[in-house]
């Protein structure tokens, strides 16, 4: 309960690798909260950090330590109460130099930034330096300096992870409108198909309306003849007509010829009436495979730049 934090900073926390004594393992996957607290009852300083529920650094600061700043933006200590070295790499090097001017900091010698150092410790200080120095000297200055620079590399990683996530859902996005482009243009091939279909029953409709118009052109003839016909037994029939029977037989003929004359000009009519709906169907026909052909241009054009998108997407990806 005497403890008060004194400082406070955010930083990625790594352990030496108990097995080689020669990589950094880092403690979590993002920065943590690192403290300094001090115990004014028993004149101790604690280092404390925790991720979650779980105390990453409970670190009691003895007279023997020293924090070696081993790069612009990493510093270390060993612990041997907890058999172990820590390590603090930071974002900058102005975050690390933070952390120097704190009260519990001193220096020692040229060039070397102390941290825990204390006055009546200096015997413990060189026997802790060398057991450092042995430590650090299992593995090569190049692969520490690497393994200082890990964290900001986490950093970066997030980064992209999150860019790649909102990608992503883009990409799932233009996916859907992709499929239902797609949909639609099926959709409107089957609607020129069935079109297509209909203008070969349209071509089958243009060899009738040939076969119409001939028969058409037989039938005028023909009532033409008739008519002539028609009209040579009229100024006949006067000089023709010399006993009943003949009489009677002719105007049966005149008759029947003229019944006939009759059944044929209703037969025009009907033919030049279907002639008509046909050409005027066969004009509705091709306007719309004219406007689904345009609008299978618009489709076309619209999934060429949907997928120019997504192949523009994968390779920044």
């Amino acid at each position: 309960m005497g403890e008060q934090p004194i400082f406070s900073t955010r930083a990625h926390v790594f352990q030496i690798d108990p097995a080689t004594k020669r990589n950094w393992i880092p403690a979590s996957k993002h920065a943590l909260t690192v403290s300094y607290f001090y115990d004014a009852t028993r004149n101790v300083y604690r280092i404390i950090s925790v991720g979650g529920t779980k105390a990453i650094i409970n670190s009691t600061i003895t007279p023997n330590m020293t924090f070696t700043k081993t790069s612009q933006k990493f510093g270390q200590w060993a612990d041997s109460r907890a058999n172990t070295v820590y390590g603090l790499g930071f974002a900058s090097e102005q975050h690390l130099s933070q952390v120097l001017p704190s009260p519990i900091i001193s220096s020692n010698g040229p060039g070397e930034d102390k941290l825990f150092r204390s006055q009546s410790a200096d015997v413990e200080i060189t026997t802790e330096k060398e057991r450092l120095k042995k430590m650090l000297s299992e593995g090569s200055v190049s692969e520490v300096q690497w393994e200082a620079e890990f964290f900001s590399l986490q950093d970066n990683n997030n980064k992209l992870v999150a860019a790649l996530h909102e990608a992503n859902a883009n990409v799932d996005q233009w996916k859907k409108q992709l499929a239902a482009y797609q949909e639609e243009t099926e959709t409107l091939r089957q609607r020129v198909a069935e079109l297509e279909s209909q203008g070969s029953h349209d071509s089958s409709s243009e060899n009738n309306k040939e076969e119409l118009s001939q028969t058409l052109e037989e039938l005028e003839l023909l009532i033409k003849a008739k008519d002539e016909e028609i009209q040579m037994l009229k100024s006949q029939k006067c000089g023709r007509w010399e006993a009943e029977g003949e009489r009677e037989e002719t105007l049966q003929k005149l008759q029947e010829l003229e019944a006939r004359n009759a059944e044929l000009e209703r037969r025009l009519h009907l033919a030049e009436q279907t002639l008509a709906e046909t050409l005027a169907e066969r004009e509705k026909i091709q306007n719309e495979v004219t406007k689904v052909a345009e609008i299978m241009d618009v489709k076309i054009f619209e999934l060429s730049e949907i997928r120019q998108g997504l192949a523009k997407l994968v390779e920044s990806n």
